[in-house]
């Protein structure tokens, strides 16, 4: 599919505009980080949006010159007089919505990224609440448009584990085509990716990027996705270096080849300020919110590994009772038979046998060895082992 994407040779026309020169209003306003193209052609219909006092009209062209209010506010559309391309990578977690404000108060994507003084970030694409991974963000609204529209044909890869019976036949179905609510959809490529019997991982590649369209394919198939995750959106991957909550700016090549991709030129990134790489840096040193937390200990991961298990009690047995009582007997029987046959042979008949006798009790030699090196060698006296 690559060879059939636009390039900057097919869309000359389409590149970014020269400066004060007049185009639709939706992409102008868009530039400037106004609104989405979407959100301004709804103001437009529905008559709030005002162009120098007068209604804006679908198809109407302006300039950064033009006066713009919405519901009576001016618009500050300065940011669109020159193209300012950034682009940055995050990796959203769980429990966050991609949305700029939520009603319900949850916490949105947009609440860790870095502040911008005369440009907004422009999501490239959205993730559902509960899916996780990469979200890419521009403050170029032309180059946002062209990553979304399916005529550019990006490919969006993700990580999926499905819990259910994957067979030959339904993955065959899934690549030829499926007709959900809002019309056919596939998948252009599925692989698998570890896992086991019910659970297993499969990486799968979309071309475009409808509503819920990866839950949906897999659940047509009486399966249910029990993670997801994107990894990839066009050229561009996801780090296994960046965490979740996370996010990263990238590079001037980066941002080129992703330019590139959708037959734009090349904007040089614009050099920050000392104060602004400062309040940036400690931005990112910030943890992650609790939403942001890795899964806790059990859960899997997207490589599809458990993770280690905590460690048990060790299964190291401690010298017992029985095993020193064993040594210490054997000990002072034989230091026992050994005193009796120096005593005897050192000594007349009556002390021999004294002398025997009082090696064969065992009260010196046959615990002295076990005290002196401290291995327990002599035959262990009961009251030390109560202690």
């Amino acid at each position: 599919m690559a060879k059939n994407r636009p390039t900057a040779s097919t869309k000359p026309a389409a590149d970014s505009p020269k400066p004060g020169g007049a185009e639709r209003i939706q992409k102008l306003l868009a530039r400037a980080g106004v609104g989405s193209r979407r959100e301004i052609e709804g103001w437009m219909e529905t008559g709030r949006l005002m162009v120098n006092g007068e209604p804006a009209a679908p198809g109407q062209k302006a300039t950064t010159a033009d006066r713009f209010e919405l519901d009576g506010k001016r618009l500050d559309i300065t940011a669109a007089a020159e193209v300012v391309r950034r682009v940055l990578i995050y990796n959203k977690p769980e429990g966050e919505v991609t949305t700029r404000k939520d009603p319900e108060g949850r916490p949105t994507v947009f609440d860790r990224l870095p502040r911008l003084r005369d440009q907004r970030w422009i999501s490239i694409g959205r993730l559902d609440i509960n899916t996780t991974g990469l979200v890419l963000f521009t403050t170029d609204g032309e180059l946002a448009n062209r990553l979304m529209h399916p005529s550019s044909e990006i490919d969006r890869e993700y990580a999926v584990r499905i819990f259910g019976e994957v067979d030959d036949a339904m993955i065959e179905r899934l690549l030829q085509g499926v007709l959900l609510e809002d019309g056919m959809a596939k998948f252009t490529d599925i692989s698998p990716a570890g896992g086991s019997g019910i659970n297993r991982w499969f990486h799968v590649t979309l071309m475009e990027g409808r509503n819920r369209e990866v839950r949906r394919l897999w659940e047509s198939q009486g399966v249910r996705v029990s993670r997801l995750k994107r990894v990839r959106y066009g050229p561009v991957f996801l780090p296994s270096r960046l965490v979740m909550g996370k996010w990263e700016e990238l590079d001037q090549k980066a941002v080129d080849t992703l330019s590139r991709t959708v037959g734009l030129s090349s904007v040089a990134i614009p050099a920050k300020t000392p104060d602004e790489q400062a309040a940036q840096d400690r931005q990112r040193r910030k943890s992650p919110g609790r939403a942001a937390r890795k899964p806790a200990a059990g859960r899997w991961e997207v490589t599809g590994t458990r993770p280690e298990r905590s460690a048990g009690k060790s299964t190291e047995k401690r010298p017992g009772r029985t095993s020193e009582k064993a040594t210490g007997k054997s000990a002072g029987n034989t230091a026992g038979k050994s005193a009796d046959k120096s005593a005897g042979k050192s000594a007349d008949k009556s002390a021999g046998k004294s002398a025997g006798r009082d090696s064969a009790k065992g009260s010196g030699a046959g615990r002295g060895p076990g005290k002196a090196t401290g291995k327990g060698s002599g035959k262990p006296d009961t009251r030390s082992g109560r202690r």
